[in-house]
């Protein structure tokens, strides 16, 4: 079972920026579209961004667009988010996945933007 690490989360001001990392076991990892989601307290998981294999960023989610970027190297097998300029409304559990999304999910990593 492809298993998946996020990490990277933590609690930052409101203007300043944070860069997720997701590692996954997935051994077609090159050949795989990854996507990040995110969940926040009280709401459903939303996709946020969405990435190719070969690294050219398909879409993002209109609340990020123009702020976070999403990136891979598949030589390391691992998924990146840079989130700048956050807000206190990006607090959430960030998650990664793979498109067709496997049933199960990472832990994933909180991150928090205080006001």
């Amino acid at each position: 079972q492809v298993q998946v690490q996020e990490y990277g989360g933590g609690l930052v001001q409101t203007g300043g920026s944070l860069r997720l990392s997701c590692v996954t076991s997935q051994p077609a990892f090159s050949r795989t579209l990854m996507l990040w989601h995110r969940q926040a307290p009280g709401k459903e998981r939303e996709s946020i961004a969405s990435i190719s294999p070969n690294g050219d960023p398909i879409d993002y989610l209109p609340a990020v667009k123009g702020r976070f970027t999403i990136s891979r190297d598949n030589a390391k097998n691992t998924v990146y988010l840079q989130m700048n300029n956050l807000k206190p409304e990006d607090t959430a559990v960030y998650y990664c996945n793979e498109y067709p999304p496997m049933n199960h999910w990472g832990q994933g990593t909180q991150v928090t933007v205080s006001s």
